[in-house]
């Protein structure tokens, strides 16, 4: 996935079908500078952690 299309997903209010290693993630913040999204899976809001935004998959 690219920078622009990592930060329209972070700022909609949709829920878009993207994955980390095939695992469905929510992406909370787009890193511009580093390239890099804050993102956590679906089912475990409390493992956060930032990933290369190039990582990302949108299904």
């Amino acid at each position: 996935m690219n920078i622009q299309r990592a930060q329209e997903i972070a700022a909609s209010p949709e829920l878009a079908s993207v994955t980390y290693n095939g695992i469905q993630v929510y992406i909370q913040h787009v890193d511009e500078q580093k390239e890099s999204a804050r993102i956590f899976p679906l089912d475990e809001p409390q493992n956060e952690q930032e990933v290369p935004v190039t990582s990302l998959e949108e299904n």
